[in-house]
């Protein structure tokens, strides 16, 4: 049976977990929040499900609890931040902020992050330029690497998600955000928690072979979207948020999940884009809204729902979430129970 849980109180529970493993209460609920709000806005395999992984890191050293994130390198539209190995939701946080300041001040920001860690949703990172009427995107280095470059047999590339968000008039903006392959790892991991099998088209074994058994996952790959062109845009995003940045790539990725001890260097970017600099402003939110209407008044085929846009009816869902509460399942709430014992912090 599923569980609410008042988004204050989950809240409150993160933080107190990372406070015992030596982060400072202001990180805390920092990290806290964009946790929970990836669960208010339904990303929950990257919200608080990854709170034994992060615990585990802290734990073990890998992760740093006290970082000083702070700027590297910047220009008047570019900056680099350094995330000094702690929580990445605090130097992507960071970078969102600072990108979203250069597109204010001369329409355009484009902030990258090095020595970071797994964030959360790459949407927590783009939805504020969206409801501030700018252009967001944002990237990632996987933080393992759970594919082979096309038609090889090597893991040396992760799941590189990417995420977009545009203004639009009405109460959604255009939030798009994707892993480059077929499936997120995470949702393989839920699937593990809730005994669950795999849908056919996710991963392949070695042998080339479909896998469904999600307890299986290290016996196989996970498969890129649309074939080579998926490679070659997980091989972009590498080169964006990994290269560029001085962070990980290829064989230099850490497992974060497998490896607690090790630094990853996990590398990101974020930027923020304002219409203005183009001379539309507000009028390019009415024209997106006017070109979302077109596309979601197309006759469906048979068989199909309504036409909907990435982002349509989150707004509401998550005002709805926090006004009564996060929805847990009865796994993940048994594993959180669990955490509270093995750590010794305050249990929900």
């Amino acid at each position: 049976m599923t569980k609410l849980v008042a988004v204050d109180a989950l809240c409150g529970f993160v933080a107190n977990a990372l406070e015992a493993q030596g982060v400072p209460s202001e990180d805390a609920a920092s990290v806290a929040e964009l946790m929970v709000e990836a669960d208010i806005y339904g990303y929950r395999t990257h919200g608080v499900f990854r709170l034994r992984q992060y615990l585990a890191r802290l734990n073990g050293g890998g992760c740093n609890p006290t970082p000083t994130v702070c700027v590297v390198q910047e220009t008047v539209a570019t900056g680099l931040i350094d995330g000094d190995n702690g929580l990445g939701h605090l130097a992507m946080s960071a970078a969102r902020d600072l990108a979203i300041k250069k597109a204010n001040d001369v329409g355009i920001g484009w902030v990258g992050v090095r020595g970071g860690n797994h964030a959360g949703p790459l949407a927590l990172y783009v939805r504020p330029q969206a409801e501030n009427g700018l252009l967001g995107m944002a990237a990632a280095v996987g933080s393992a690497n759970h594919v082979p470059p096309f038609g090889g047999s090597d893991l040396l590339i992760g799941t590189n998600p990417i995420a977009f968000s545009a203004p639009a008039e009405g109460p959604d903006p255009f939030i798009f955000d994707m892993a480059t392959t077929v499936a997120a790892m995470g949702k393989i991991k839920t699937l593990i928690q809730q005994g669950e099998p795999m849908p056919e088209g996710w991963m392949v074994g070695k042998d080339g072979q479909p896998l469904t058994d999600p307890t299986r996952k290290s016996e196989g790959f996970l498969l890129p979207i649309g074939g080579p062109k998926g490679f070659g845009l997980s091989v972009a995003i590498g080169m964006l948020a990994g290269v560029l940045n001085g962070a990980a790539f290829g064989s230099d990725v850490i497992d974060f999940t497998s490896d607690t001890t090790s630094k990853t260097n996990t590398g990101q970017f974020v930027m923020a884009l304002n219409p203005a600099a183009f001379g539309l402003g507000d009028d390019f939110g009415h024209e997106a809204a006017r070109i979302f209407a077109e596309m979601r008044a197309s006759e469906p085929l048979p068989g199909h729902d309504p036409v909907r846009l990435p982002g349509d009816g989150k707004t509401a869902a998550a005002a709805e979430v926090r006004s009564t509460g996060v929805t847990l399942k009865p796994a993940l709430r048994r594993d959180l129970d669990l955490l509270a014992d093995e750590y010794g912090f305050a249990a929900l």
